[in-house]
């Protein structure tokens, strides 16, 4: 699967917390793609025709 980089800013806690994780050997990358895809396994697909 070809991957495409995606530029994200977030409030300093969260990047604060994104580091204690990156001490214990996860990645923000990993963590936020393993959040994405957890939650779309669980989202119904919604369809949005226009008109």
């Amino acid at each position: 699967m070809k991957m495409v980089r995606l530029l994200i800013q977030v409030p300093e806690p969260i990047k604060a917390r994104l580091d204690a994780l990156r001490q214990e050997g996860t990645t923000a990358s990993g963590f936020i793609r393993h959040l994405l895809e957890d939650h779309f396994k669980q989202a119904p697909i919604v369809s949005r025709k226009g008109g």
